[in-house]
Formats: C-alpha cells, structure tokens, sequence
C-alpha cells in the first residue's frame, strides 16, 4: 500500500510540475503597492493589466473611507457567528435588499466567497431526481457544484443552442419517470474568452421545455447592461433568469457575492444552503463596503462610461495590429497566441522585465495545447496612453515570438 504522500510528491498535476521553476514569478506573483494600473513587481513598476478592478472603486476615497470607517467602529469580527445563529445585521439585511432590486430580482441573500456560494448554491438547489445541463466551457465552480450531484447531468457544447436543445429533450424524457426538475447554468460573461453567453437565446426555449435558469455573471454585475445590473440586462432577457449569481471580486473589488431571485427560492437557499448555514457571517466591514460601492455604482455611470473608453481602444487597437482577439463582448480581453509552454515563459519574462508590463498568462491544461493566452483586464483606472503602449509592446513581442526568438528548450530562468 502506497503512502497517501508519496502519491502527491509523485502526482504533482498539470501545473504543479512547474511549482519549482514558476512559483513566485508565472504562478504566485507577488504584487504590491497600491491597487491601481501601476504597481510594484519584484521591485520594479509595472503597467498592470491583471487585476478585476472594472470600474476603479478599490482605492475609490469614498471607498477606503467606508472600509476604514466600518472598521474601526466594528473590528473584523462582528457578527460573530452564522446568520442563521448570531450572526445577522441590519446592513446584511440592507445589503440584500439593494443588491435585489439593482439586479432586477425580488430578494437576494449573501454568500462569503463567490466560488464557494456558487458551489453551494447547486448543491443546495437540485436532487438526485433532477437533472443538470450546464455550459461545456463552464467556470471551475459551476464544475464542482455539478460534481457534487448525486442525479444525472449533461454538458451542452459552448454556447450551442442546438446541442442544449437536444439535451433538452433527453432530460425531459428521463424526468418523466423521476419526477425531476431540470436546471440549466451559464455564465453571463465567460471570464477567458470574454464571449457574452446566449442568454436571450436559451430564455426562448423556456417557451418549449420546462426548466429554470441560473446565471453566473461573475464578470457581467457592474459592466454589462445599461445600469451595470449585468449580462441578462445587456441582452434584455433579465426577467428569464431564475437564479442569477453575482460576485464582489470584480467589480466590487471586494470579496463576497450573493445569489438573487424569486423570493421563494431565495428564502429556500437561506435556510437550506449548507455554506452558509454552517459558515460564520461575513464581517461588517465588507457589508457596509459593499454597500458603499453599491452606491457608487448606481449614481456614478461615468464609471462603466470610462471602462468601456478603455475596452473599446484596446479592442480596436489589438484587432487593428493585427491580433487574434476570438469573439469577446465584454471587457474581458483575450490575446490568442501560438506557441509552447516554455515560449511561453519567455514571453511572459520579456513583457515584465524588458517592457514593465504585467497581465496574465493562460497555457495548458486552462487552454488547448500550442495557444498562449494573455488575459489582458482593462479597468476605468487606466489610460489610453496605457492602451497605446501596450499595444505597441505586443506587437514587438509578437514578431519576436513568430521569429522564433522565444523558442527555447527550458524555461526562462527566474
């Protein structure tokens, strides 16, 4: 019998037998400084395109001013306990009631982390009788809640309306005999490709099978739609979305999230989700945070105004030099490049050290083997001088890369 750790030293995963050659510098960086489009790496300024501050509110005064202000009055520890025990607010109450009606819903309830809420959410919402149908191209956390079901589930091809159709059909025949509900999930915004999912499209279906539907639009609360309350809403299909999930991690830049929709099914999740059930409350600092930021949000839509500036230039500006951006409809940026997981390296290497720019470098398994994928997140902090430099040190890079200039044996040596 095999010791249970030395499987793990043997079976470091398709990432981790890289842990000794990136750690601290491809995977682990360390950022730091003030969070804005400039910042400090290994001691050097660098121009930051990595960090999911959409609309600028991390060092918003009016932001650091309320986090400061909460904090001091109530330390990070209150409510101490799970809501359902000790661990309710006023503003926890506030917070929900805000979020519902900025999305569109009848009531919201709050969960701690958004990949954990997502997660519980799934497990908390169908049985063994019911059936999943969910995006193939799916976030990790959609994935890992519809692990945990114990009924059938089916995975439709990204963004394919005919195969989730015909899913469709065969989960309608088997809950015939189970007496089972069918839920379908996607994501509003699709955080690598930046594809908008068909929303509107899948909302039409409602009208031949019998399903709900429920969102993560992680990427989409804040940026998408007239007033930032998301992808259903850019779409016009807000009131088809059953279950729709937003994160604070973006937008918010905070931490947190909460799912919202038919009171009923919200006050079911409340008294039935086992994350928070069995999780200590969040802290008031990051409610009244988030409320803060909520507020912001709403009145100030020069905001997502000057977000959108900033896509649009980088958008525009890489498709017009030439590179391959795929079909993003949303600020999440894309940048498809063809090489090795060493050339790799060395690209990422020569944009932070030689060009001071730091974005986000996506190889296999996350991608196809042979693509690169530079994950560039434009936010409303940056400037389109910003835009125009970047852009022009991706198109030296990427002649350097086509020249063969990156195609090394090993990685860069950090």
């Amino acid at each position: 019998m095999k010791d249970l750790f030395d499987k793990l030293r043997e079976r470091r995963g398709p990432l981790g037998q890289y842990s000794k050659q990136t750690h601290g510098y491809f995977m682990f960086p360390k950022l730091e400084g003030e969070i804005s489009p400039r910042m400090k790496f290994r001691g050097k300024e660098v121009l930051n395109w990595s960090l999911n501050n959409y609309l600028g509110l991390a060092n918003h005064p009016e932001v650091r001013k309320a986090d400061a202000d909460a904090s001091a009055k109530f330390g990070m520890a209150l409510p101490m306990g799970a809501r359902m025990m000790s661990g309710d607010s006023n503003y926890h109450q506030q917070l929900e009631s805000e979020l519902a009606a900025f999305v569109m819903k009848q009531d919201a309830v709050l969960v701690n982390f958004g990949y954990q809420g997502m997660v519980s959410a799934i497990d908390c919402l169908v049985d063994r009788h019911d059936i999943i149908i969910y995006d193939a191209e799916s976030h990790a956390c959609i994935v890992d809640g519809v692990r945990l079901h114990m009924g059938k589930r089916f995975a439709y091809n990204h963004n394919d309306m005919e195969s989730l159709e015909k899913l469709l059909q065969r989960a309608e025949a088997n809950v015939k005999d189970t007496d089972g509900s069918i839920l379908v999930i996607t994501e509003g915004v699709f955080g690598m490709s930046g594809k908008q999912g068909k929303l509107k499209e899948i909302v039409e279906l409602k009208k031949k099978y019998n399903f709900r539907l429920f969102v993560d639009d992680a990427h989409g609360i804040g940026t998408m739609g007239k007033t930032g309350a998301g992808t259903g809403e850019e779409q016009g299909c807000q009131d088809g979305v059953d279950i729709y999930f937003g994160t604070f991690a973006k937008s918010f830049a905070l931490i947190g999230g909460f799912l919202a929709g038919d009171e009923n099914m919200v006050e079911y999740l409340r008294y039935n989700m086992r994350s928070q059930i069995f999780a200590k409350s969040l802290p008031m600092p990051i409610v009244i945070g988030a409320l803060k930021r909520l507020e912001l949000m709403r009145n100030h839509p020069e905001y997502k105004a000057k977000l959108w500036e900033i896509v649009n230039a980088m958008q525009s500006g890489l498709t017009k030099a030439g590179f391959e951006i795929g079909g993003t409809q949303s600020p999440v940026t894309p940048i498809y490049l063809n090489g090795t997981v060493p050339e790799a390296t060395n690209v990422t290497f020569d944009l932070r050290e030689n060009y001071g720019i730091f974005c986000s470098i996506v190889v296999y398994p996350v991608v196809p083997k042979g693509i690169i994928l530079l994950r560039i997140i434009p936010t409303a902090s940056h400037t389109l001088q910003d835009v125009e430099y970047s852009i022009k040190s991706f198109s030296e890079m990427h002649k350097k890369l086509k020249a063969g200039e990156y195609s090394r044996e090993k990685m860069a040596v950090i």
